[in-house]
């Protein structure tokens, strides 16, 4: 098989520069209902206006307990692709939701896990945790948060709504844990990785043996003021080219860690890195989920 590697980088010295968003003045933010919220406020709006159907279920995993889960569907006639949305550090939010939200609008069956469910106090999930969400997070081991995704794909594939494919995209944590997916899950269709890296990679070298079984199609989108996780990008890309496999991969010049829920950041380089990526992962998921 050949391989496919698509290039989109900016110059290399925006990889060694790692300028916070916060440290800039924010923007005033438009609303725009085509890409997912910028914002807390904007994601608080746009759950609020939402037409489409969303529901809290409970998915049964393997060690007896349960996953904690906001499902949304879109509003069409046919059968639609299932995707998987991982939160970042800061576990289950409004804006996450209102991304599922999102992707519902644009026609995909959203499930949206808690992953830190019965990890807080009385067997509840990120709610119930405050301030120590990171750390929480922090723990949850690699073979958990897999058995986690596979319970909620089983779920996915379930609904009689749903197609039969399934993708998972993540963000920042939720994005090294969606590359994780890719290295573990043989019968998904595609991940989407925002600003995460493989895990286990350094700036030196990602595991090759991992990467040798990914079979689902990778896209990664990046901020080029991410020094941290660019700077595994280049044995990524290398390791994905040596292996043969499907990596697509951009970096928006100029935009943070995190851009896509901190839209107003940046000087406008959030914003602008929010409304490619968002085109270019719809394209990429209704490509390998119809």
């Amino acid at each position: 098989m050949q391989p496919t590697v698509a290039r989109q980088f900016v110059p290399f010295l925006a990889l060694l520069s790692s300028i916070a968003a916060q440290d800039k003045p924010a923007v005033e933010l438009p609303w725009n209902d085509a890409i997912p919220p910028g914002n807390a406020a904007h994601a608080e709006r746009a759950l609020a206006e939402s037409s489409r159907h969303g529901e809290w279920v409970d998915i049964a995993l393997p060690d007896g307990g349960k996953l904690n889960t906001w499902v949304v569907y879109p509003e069409r006639q046919d059968k639609a692709g299932v995707v998987l949305v991982i939160h970042d550090i800061r576990g289950m939010s409004d804006w996450i939701r209102a991304l599922g939200d999102q992707l519902a609008q644009d026609g995909f069956i959203a499930i949206v896990p808690d992953f830190l469910s019965g990890k807080g106090p009385d067997g509840g999930g990120t709610a119930s945790l405050g301030n120590q969400v990171g750390q929480a997070i922090r723990k949850l081991a690699e073979d958990e948060v897999v058995a986690r995704l596979d319970a909620a794909m089983a779920h996915g594939k379930g609904l009689p709504a749903a197609n039969g494919k399934t993708a998972v995209l993540g963000f920042c944590w939720g994005g090294s844990r969606s590359f994780g997916h890719a290295l573990a899950q043989p019968k998904l269709a595609a991940a989407v990785v925002y600003y995460g890296d493989v895990p286990g990679a350094t700036k030196d070298a990602v595991p090759a043996d991992k990467i040798a079984r990914i079979s689902a199609p990778v896209l990664g989108l990046y901020g080029g003021n991410d020094a941290r996780i660019n700077a595994t990008l280049p044995p990524t890309i290398a390791a994905m080219l040596a292996a043969g496999k499907t990596y697509e991969f951009h970096t928006f010049e100029g935009a943070g860690h995190g851009f896509m829920s901190r839209q107003d950041g940046a000087e406008g380089a959030n914003l602008s890195a929010a409304q490619h990526a968002w085109p270019l992962t719809l394209t990429f998921l209704r490509r390998h989920l119809r």
